[in-house]
C-alpha cells in the first residue's frame, strides 16, 4: 500500500517558474524573427535554385543520352536537395565556428584540389580541374573559393588593427593566396583563379586596407594573365575571336561558339521563342546548359527573362551589401564582402561573355549553370551570408502609447 509519505514531494512553485522561463526562451530564441537581409538573400537564392533548375531542363532535353530527356536535369536535382537543407544548417552555426574553423576548411579544401594531379583527377577542354570518386565527379576549387574567403576574413579581422603596416598584409595573406591561386592554375584553370584573385581583392578592400597597397596585387595579377594567355595557343585563340570585329570570319574556329551564343540570345527578342522552344540547344551552341545557360534564357525568354535573372542578382548583393555595412564584426564584414564580390562577380563576367563583352573564360552562372560541384558551393556560401544576416540586429516594434 502507498502512503502519503512515499509520494514525491511537490517541486518548489519557484522552480517550476524557471523551468518555464527557460522553455519559453528556447522556443522564443528558435522562432525569433529574422532581419530581412536573411530572407532576401535566402530567397532570392531559392529562386534562383528553381530557376537554374527549370532552364537546365529545358537546355538538356534535346541532347540527353541514354538516360532520357530528364537524366541531366535529375542529377542537378539532386544537388539542389542537398545544397539548399545545407544551407539552411549553414546558417544556424555561430560566428565562433566560422572563425575556428577557417584554417581547416581552407586546409581540406586545397587537399582536395591537389587531388586533381593524383589518378583521382582528370581533365577537360585543356582544363585539369575535376577529381571522379567512385563515378561521382567534382570540381574542388568551387569548396576553394568558399574555404578562401571564409581564411581571408579570419586571418584580417585577427590584423585589422595592424594593417596599416604592408608587412602585416603581406606574411601570411600573399604567400597562401599565391599557393591557392597557384594550385588552380597548375591545372590551368585561368577563369577560377581570377575569380579567386576577386575574391582576394574584395577581402583586403573591405578589411579596410590602404589602396596602394592594392598596385602591386593588380600588377602582378595582370601579369601572370597576360603570360598564361601570350602561352596558351587555346588561350589565344579566344582572345583573338573576341578582338576581331569581322568574326564570321572565324566561324569554324574561335568564334563558333560566341557568334551562336550571341545568335541565340538575340533571336529571343523581347518576349522570347518561349520555353522549351531554343534552337541553339539542339546541338548548335557549345555547353549550351553550362557556361552559356544564359543565352538559352534570352533565347527562351527574352528581354524579360534576362532581366528577371539580373534583378534577382541585383537583389542578392543588395542583401549582402547591407550585412557588409550593417555588421559591427570585421570577421563578418570582410568574409561576407569576398563571398559577395565571389558571387556577384561571377555573375557579371559569366553575363558578359555571354555578351561577348569580354573572351570566354569558362565560368560557369552561379545557381543556374550545370554543375552540382557549383550549385552546392554557391548554396553553402549563402548558407554562411545567412549565418551572418542573423547577427544583424532585427527592427524593434514601436512601443505602444502609455495610457493616461
Amino acid at each position: 500500500m502507498t502512503t502519503t509519505t512515499d509520494r514525491p514531494a511537490p517541486s518548489d512553485p519557484a522552480d517550476r517558474g524557471s523551468s518555464a522561463f527557460t522553455a519559453r526562451v528556447a522556443l522564443g530564441k528558435a522562432f525569433a524573427p529574422v532581419p530581412s537581409e536573411f530572407l532576401l538573400i535566402a530567397s532570392t537564392a531559392l529562386i534562383l535554385t528553381i530557376f537554374g533548375l527549370v532552364m537546365v531542363l529545358s537546355a538538356t532535353m534535346a541532347t540527353s543520352g541514354a538516360g532520357g530527356p530528364f537524366e541531366t536535369a535529375i542529377k542537378q536535382g539532386v544537388f539542389a536537395v542537398v545544397g539548399i537543407p545545407l544551407m539552411f544548417v549553414l546558417s544556424r552555426l555561430p560566428m565562433l565556428f566560422w572563425k575556428r574553423i577557417s584554417w581547416i576548411a581552407l586546409g581540406v579544401a586545397q587537399a582536395g584540389q591537389l587531388l586533381v594531379f593524383t589518378g583521382l583527377g582528370y581533365g577537360f577542354d585543356g582544363n585539369r580541374n575535376w577529381i571522379s570518386i567512385a563515378g561521382i565527379q567534382a570540381q574542388p576549387s568551387e569548396f576553394l573559393k568558399l574555404a578562401f574567403a571564409l581564411w581571408l576574413g579570419y586571418v584580417l579581422y585577427r590584423k585589422h588593427t595592424l594593417l596599416g603596416l604592408w608587412r602585416h598584409v603581406f606574411i601570411p595573406v600573399v604567400p597562401v593566396s599565391v599557393m591557392v591561386i597557384g594550385s588552380v592554375l597548375a591545372g590551368k584553370d585561368l577563369g577560377t583563379a581570377m575569380i579567386l584573385v576577386l575574391i582576394l581583392l574584395g577581402a583586403l578592400f573591405f578589411s579596410g586596407v590602404k589602396l596602394r597597397v592594392f598596385i602591386i596585387p593588380v600588377i602582378v595579377a595582370v601579369a601572370v594573365v597576360a603570360f598564361l594567355a601570350v602561352t596558351s595557343p587555346n588561350r589565344m585563340a579566344r582572345i583573338t575571336s573576341f578582338l576581331d570585329p569581322n568574326c564570321l570570319d572565324d566561324y569554324y574556329k574561335g568564334c563558333y561558339q560566341p557568334l551562336h551564343g550571341i545568335w541565340g540570345l538575340a533571336s529571343g527578342g523581347v518576349l522570347g521563342l518561349g520555353l522549351g522552344n531554343s534552337r541553339e540547344k539542339y546541338a548548335w551552341l557549345p555547353a549550351a546548359s553550362h557556361d552559356y545557360i544564359f543565352a538559352i534564357v534570352g533565347e527562351e525568354l527574352g528581354l524579360i527573362g534576362c532581366v528577371v535573372v539580373l534583378a534577382l542578382f541585383t537583389l542578392l548583393a543588395v542583401g549582402a551589401f547591407h550585412i557588409v555595412r550593417k555588421t559591427p564584426d570585421p570577421f563578418i564584414r570582410i568574409a561576407a564582402g569576398g563571398i559577395t564580390v565571389w558571387l556577384i562577380g561571377q555573375a557579371l563576367i559569366n553575363i558578359g561573355v555571354v555578351l561577348r563583352l569580354f573572351p570566354v573564360l569558362g565560368v560557369p552562372l552561379p545557381f543556374m549553370s550545370q554543375g552540382g560541384t557549383s550549385l552546392v558551393s554557391v548554396l553553402m556560401a549563402c548558407g554562411v551570408l545567412l549565418a551572418f544576416a542573423r547577427t544583424l540586429p532585427t527592427s524593434a516594434p514601436s512601443a505602444a502609447p502609455a495610457r493616461r
